[in-house]
């Protein structure tokens, strides 16, 4: 599996081999394709660009219940998008579509669920433990049953600003099971102290894959579980990439096929708190990253309300066609 960012339009034809197609922003203008999925977030750099998940092969697509999914013989993409309205909020939310994507999971022959990205709107919104962040987190756990630690993807959470009350989750999953890895910089995010939470939240910090692909979770400016330089969206993206390089020597332990650092076969998603930062962040990309590497920049919130930005990706040895 491989990761295009390509422009689309409405007489565009997905290619038979593609998992799904993601659409960042109201304008982006995606065909009617079953596998094709709007995700709220403004794009800010690589606008107009969709998100194509290359599989392996020819797919098939179908439906269960509220999951929309696709798979090539060897991964499953899956879709979910639950109305926080008739669950009472985002608890009820969180619980409700992970236990579907749990139940669903169980008797799936794709049964490993390897990466997940979670989108909902006004993340940081609520104080303390009320906080929209925190109350997802227990409902997110309470959805993945009595034993959450059996399957911790890598995952995401990001917040949407386009107040609509809609928990939208997307997933990774194949045949085979990955290998989860933690960051020697970082606490495991499962064993956080309950400052920020009462639940802590159920994911690793990547997972390795059998291809192998490296799906690398949302990684901000946080060492240890502490965040750093408050205030500072450069510094706090140069605390980043030191995060990503340990990331990627743990993973280049495991598998040396790996490459030591990001290039031509890796793709990042940049989320950002605060567009006015924009210029600031592509000029330290420019400056710290291959220029042959892939990525876009996504308006977001981060899930702590002092990290202004946050990074995500996959990382493979293979080049893209």
């Amino acid at each position: 599996m491989r990761i295009e960012y390509r422009h689309v339009a409405g007489d565009f034809a997905v290619p038979a081999d593609t998992l799904a197609v993601f659409g960042f922003g109201a304008d982006c203008e995606l065909p009617a394709d079953p596998r094709c999925v709007r995700v709220g977030l403004e794009p800010l750099h690589g606008a107009g660009l969709a998100e194509l998940w290359r599989g392996s092969g020819p797919v098939q697509v179908g439906r269960e219940g509220d999951i929309r999914h696709a798979s090539d013989g060897v991964h499953l993409c899956g879709v979910i998008e639950v109305d926080e309205t008739l669950h009472g909020g985002i608890i009820g939310a969180a619980e409700a579509a992970y236990a579907a994507i749990r139940a669903f999971e169980s008797h799936s022959e794709y049964r490993h669920v390897l990466r997940l990205w979670n989108y909902c709107d006004a993340i940081n919104q609520g104080a303390g433990d009320l906080e929209r962040y925190r109350q997802f987190c227990v409902g997110r756990t309470a959805g993945m049953g009595p034993d959450p630690r059996e399957w911790f993807p890598a995952a995401t959470a990001i917040g949407r600003r386009d107040g609509k009350r809609m928990l939208q989750v997307y997933w990774l999953a194949a045949k085979a099971p990955g290998k989860p890895l933690e960051n020697p910089r970082q606490l495991s995010a499962f064993l956080y102290p309950s400052q920020y939470g009462p639940v802590s939240p159920t994911f690793s910090r990547a997972m390795l894959t059998h291809d192998p692909m490296l799906l690398i979770s949302g990684t901000a400016s946080v060492v240890g579980h502490a965040s750093h330089h408050p205030g500072d969206v450069v510094a706090q993206i140069r605390e980043i990439l030191v995060n990503l390089r340990s990331l990627l020597e743990r993973a280049v332990s495991e598998e040396d096929s790996l490459p030591r650092d990001f290039g031509p076969g890796s793709t990042l998603k940049v989320y950002l708190r605060d567009r006015a930062n924009l210029r600031a962040v592509e000029a330290f990309l420019a400056q710290h990253l291959p220029a042959d590497l892939r990525y876009i920049v996504l308006e977001g919130d981060i899930c702590r309300h002092d990290l202004m930005v946050e990074i995500d990706g996959m990382h493979t040895p293979l080049l893209p066609d």
